[in-house]
Formats: C-alpha cells, structure tokens, sequence
C-alpha cells in the first residue's frame, strides 16, 4: 500500500496491470464494494433495463380465467361426438352453441372453441351444423396455462428487457425490487476547462470533453453520473469537491490532476481521507491512474487526457459500475487479427492501440489507428483494441496480435479499410455508407503506401492520385509498379483542382511554387510519397528549382485539412492541398493543377456486397451533389471503373 503522499510525488510506483486490477479488488473487498448494491422498490415502467434484486412471483395466473383462443362459436365437446360430413352434429345458437370473440371468457357449460371458418350456418339462422367432432379444451386457454399465481416470473439478478416487464405486467405486477443504481460522482478539474458550448475557446482552454465521456459511459454501464461544477487547479476547490460528493455519492471519478505535476493534488487529497493502492500503472495509455479510497468509498483518479481517461474508465470504472449495480462485468471478446502495417510498442508497458479490423480475403486484419492521448476521434472510429504485452515491442506487418472487439462481428463484417491519399469527399463518402449499413475507414498514409497495402492485402481499396511526370497522367505507372501482378481495377472518383492554401486574402501575393521560395514564406508540406508531395516535387522541377528553396519541405502533415488548419491558425504560411479544404478553414486558394483522384481495388472484390453498395451510392445523385457543393470537385466519373492504362 502506498503511504501519505509527499507534496511532489513522482508516479515511480508504475505496476503491472495485472498487479493494479489485484489491489484494486482487494480494496474494495475491504470497503465492501464487490457485490451489488441494495434493493429499492420502483414502478414497472421504470423498471426497464435494472436488475432484479428479488425474486418476483406472478400475483395472478394467466390467464386467470379460461379464456376463448379463438373467434367462434364456444361448445361442449361432447354434443359434437360422431359429427361427420354425412351426418353433422346440429347445435342450437344461444344455448348448444354460444359466439365468441378471441379472449373473451369461455361461457358456462362450454370447454371448446370452434373456429368461426368450420362453423356452418343452418337456414333460418337458429342452428349449426359442425361436420367434424372437437376435443376438449381445444382452442381454450385454461387458467395459469402461462403461468400460474405464485410461479417465478423474474429472477434476481436478471437485467429487465421489454419482455420481462411485459410478463410482470400480465402477472398483474406494478412494483419490484430493483438494485439500486450506483451514484457515481465526475469531478473535471483544470482551470484551463470550459463548457463545450463556448462558442470560441480562446487558446490555451480546453472543451470539458470528459465530463460527457465520463457520465455517458457511467449511465450506459447502469449507474447515475452526478457531474460537478468544473473545479480549477487549486487544492481547496478540489478537496472541497471531493468532500461534498463523497457524502452523497457511491463512486467518486477524479478527472486530470492525477499526474506528478506541479498543481496535480489529487493523490494527495485522496490519501488524507483514506489510502491510495495504485499511483502509475504499466499501460499506456493512462500511466497516472489512482485508485484509492476515502472515508469508505471508492475513489479513482483519472488521467486527463480523453484517450487515457476512456482506457482507465473502461478497464476499471466500468467493472465497478456494473459490479454494484448487480449487472454481468462485461467481458468483451476477444480475437485474433493480423496488423495492416508494423507496430512498435515500448518494453515494460502494456499498450492498448485503438485500430479498426475488417474481414479481408477472410482474415480478420486491424489497421492501428493514430495514437496519441489526446486523440479522441481514434476512439470514435475505433472497432478493435489491440494489445501489446510488456514483454512486445510491438508486431510486424502482416504479425498476428491479440484484439477485444469493441463491436459487434456482424458490424465488423461490414467495415471497409481504405488506405492511402486523403481527400475530404472520401468522408462524405463514409458518411453515406453508414446510412446503408456499411463502415469505411481510411488511413491517410499515401497514395503510393496505399498502392503498396492493397497488394499485400492489408486494405480493400486505396485511395490515389499518383502524377506520372513523364505522361502526365494519373495512376497507371504507379499501379503497373507497386501492385504488378495483380488485376487491380480503378473506380473513378473525384476529378479536383490543387493549389496553394493560402492566408485570406493572399497577403503574400503567391501565384506560384516559385512565389514561395521567393517570399520566403513558411511552408507545410504533405508526407513524402503521398500524391500532393509528387505533384509539389514536379511543380518544383518544372521550376527548376530544389526543395531546399522551400522553407518548410521537411515539415509534414498527413491531411489536406491538417495543412489548411495550420495555415489558418498562422503556423503556416502556405501549403499545397485541395480547394475543399480552404474552403472548410476560411483559407486562401491559388489553383496550380487539376488532378484525377481513384479508388483502387482488385477486381475480385467488386462482387462483394460491400463494394456493391459503394458502386451504387457513387453511381447516385445524392453524394454527387454533395460533394460538388464542397467546391473544387468535378464527379462526372465517378462510379466508372477502369482498367490501368485504359484512358
């Protein structure tokens, strides 16, 4: 156990996680948190989705009469004993033969019902005839023939679904015995914290993004998050917090302030109203995790960062919730997947990398997506955790890794992976998909790495754009070199105008690559390989000019927006990159080239559902007018396959 902590404490008491998960139990072994909590008495319609904390028996039978199962006429069954087409039984409406609807009570006297479509209507309308004899009881339903007074509707322990509370409520059932849901308290700290609904953060604040993760993940794991006032960097306002929650809650989640900074005091404050077990814990990300407990009740601190609070929230939050609020701890399942491309982990640290998996060629493969704590779109587009053990430095492409599903196979079964060049309409494109069921995700890694994954089948598609400077043309050399041997097809895209992304108004005059070396002017680049970078390195040499002449070629970002962010911020100057994405920063452009933009893929896969699906909606009106209204497009081609070197 770790004692008091120091005023500065360097989270040098890292534990494996294994070894986290261990004290952690332990201590709430102590603190008495290990099983649910205790029962309280609601309505049925709020029942929905709690667990029972009894058993509960039905009050009434059902039914709880004997009840007619169908429209027609109620009978005894024995006045129809040795009816026959020759010789039908007659019976007599009103006293033999009484009509009846579904569900009403079977008359007096009566134990069947026959179906109204046999019964045959004597003239004068007093009598019937049946040409065929009926059982007992047959379309009757006796009392308690689903259950009856007394017998087990729910159990405790069971999570009420629609049809549970539907039985209890034909068990004539208003009231139950639920397990009272956990009050988990989120206390956000950091003066730089704002309300996500400011409508411009100056720099240095920070959206309170975590206070919605945070109580969105409590509530969906079956607590109630209680989210406080957001409380700055001062010790007296954080234990304050603390103090005033743990009276009124059963979990209490410190938000930041956890690390060994210097107005980092949430340690501190935990362990003078209790203990701290854990202080840094071997993963990453989420190293500054604490988990501790004051005045009799749990108490986690979490790291700031979006992605590291998501990990420590899922890996020991959630068990917690679940556990007291008498729910399964959700295991997640876990699988097998072959890396799209290398990934390197740091020894001694279990790292969980957020990726995207996808069924290629019958391989479940994982693409690992950008990292970085920081990084919450990663977690959004994520389906797949993959884990790298202490003992790993990582995997090489096409390795096989441990992964816990975030979603379903069914849902995985339907993603598509696309690597290669960015370009702002392909999210226009995944934002369409997804209204048919389908995922696409892309990793903008290059328009020639993209050529390279789809030959070693680590994508479905790439995207591309790759300047042939001997022709002029787009794709084909590049294709005929980096999948030779394979029938790749080209499905036609975007046709888009490429230029410099400038400042608004252009304040620097720039016309051209030339202009930028001229003026000196700071520059971002794409990364090397990418299809902007050659197109930049042919306008270059068409100049006559090298890339040192550019003040900034060796600065690189991996996105067309990336680089017109920059530039809008005034980190950059210029950059080159599409007219779409100036337009979505309120930035500068000055068009240089029109460029061809394709998807390729191999021909088998056009027969694929997911593929079928893409072809259509690329063949539709509604993503072509879509993305023509993002500016810089021409979608005349788009849906047309071709084959390289077929113009």
């Amino acid at each position: 156990m770790v004692g008091p902590v120091p005023e500065r404490d360097v989270y040098l008491h890292d534990v494996p996680l294994e070894e986290a998960h261990a004290r952690f139990a332990a201590l709430l072994e102590r603190l008495g948190c290990t099983a649910s909590l205790s029962g309280e008495s609601v309505a049925l319609r709020e029942a929905l989705d709690r667990v029972a904390s009894a058993h509960v028996p039905a009050r009434l039978s059902s039914p709880h009469y004997h009840a007619c199962a169908m429209d027609g006429i109620a009978v005894l069954a024995a006045r129809t004993a040795g009816a026959s087409e020759t010789s039908p039984a007659r019976l007599c409406l009103g006293t033999e033969a009484i009509a009846v609807d579904t569900g009403d009570p079977l008359p007096a006297g009566c134990d069947a019902v026959v179906m109204a479509e046999v019964v045959e209507r004597l003239p004068g309308g007093e009598a019937i005839a049946l040409r065929t004899p009926v059982a007992p009881w047959e379309h009757v339903r006796p009392i308690g023939e689903d259950f009856v007074a007394s017998e087990l509707v729910v159990a405790a322990g069971d999570r009420l679904r629609p049809v549970d509370l539907a039985a209890l409520a034909a068990a004539g059932v208003t009231r139950l015995a639920v397990v009272r849901r956990p009050r988990v308290a989120v206390i956000t700290t950091g003066s730089e914290l704002v309300a996500p609904e400011t409508a411009t953060p100056r720099p240095g604040e920070i959206l309170d993004s975590n206070a919605v993760l945070l109580a969105a993940g409590i509530e969906a794991w079956g607590g109630i998050p209680v989210v406080t006032a957001r409380v700055p960097d001062e010790r007296a306002a954080l234990a304050g917090a603390l103090d005033a929650t743990l009276a009124a809650c059963d979990v209490v989640v410190m938000n930041a302030g956890s690390s060994a900074g210097r107005e980092d005091f949430t340690a501190r404050i935990i362990a003078e109203r209790g203990e701290v077990v854990v202080h840094g814990v071997a993963i990453r990300p989420g190293h500054p995790l604490i988990l501790g407990a004051a005045r009799g009740k749990p108490v986690l601190g979490i790291p700031g960062y979006p992605v590291s609070a998501a990990l420590c929230a899922e890996l020991f939050l959630r068990p917690l919730v679940e556990r007291l609020g008498g729910r399964a701890v959700s295991q997640g399942e876990h699988v097998e997947v072959r890396l799209a491309r290398k990934l390197f982990s740091p020894l001694g640290e279990e790292e969980f990398v957020r990726a995207v998996a996808a069924p290629i060629d019958g391989v479940l493969t994982a693409l690992p997506l950008k990292r970085g704590a920081a990084v919450i779109t990663s977690l959004a587009r994520a389906n797949a955790l993959l884990l790298s053990p202490r003992q790993s430095e990582g995997y090489l492409e096409g390795a096989r890794a441990p992964a816990l599903l975030l979603r379903s196979r069914e849902r995985i079964a339907r993603t598509l992976l696309a690597a290669g060049s960015h370009d702002v309409a392909l999210e226009a494109l995944g934002a369409v998909l997804r209204t048919h069921g389908f995922d696409l995700v892309s990793s903008n890694i290059g328009s020639i790495a993209g050529l390279v994954s789809l030959k070693r089948r680590a994508c479905h598609l790439a995207g591309t754009h790759v300047l042939d400077p001997a022709t002029g043309g787009y794709n084909d050399a590049a294709i005929a070199r980096f999948c030779a041997g394979e029938h790749v097809v080209l499905i036609g895209f975007v046709d888009r105008i490429q230029g410099l992304i400038v400042a608004p108004g252009n304040p620097l005059h720039l016309a051209c690559v030339a202009d930028v070396a001229r003026t000196r002017a700071h520059f971002v680049n794409r990364q090397r390989d990418s299809g902007t970078r050659i197109l930049l390195d042919y306008l270059l040499a068409q100049a006559s000019m090298e890339p040192t002449a550019v003040e900034g070629y060796e600065r690189i970002e991996f996105t067309h927006t990336a680089v017109a962010a920059l530039v809008a911020s005034g980190a950059a100057d210029c950059g080159l990159g599409i007219l779409a994405a100036a337009q979505a920063l309120r930035c500068g452009f000055v068009p240089l080239a029109d460029e061809r933009y394709e998807l390729a893929t191999t021909a088998a896969r056009l027969e694929e559902e997911p593929f079928q699906a893409l072809l259509d909606i690329l063949r539709g009106p509604d993503l072509r007018r879509t993305v023509a209204a993002l500016g810089g497009y021409r979608v005349e081609r788009m849906g047309e396959i071709r084959t390289p070197g077929a113009i």
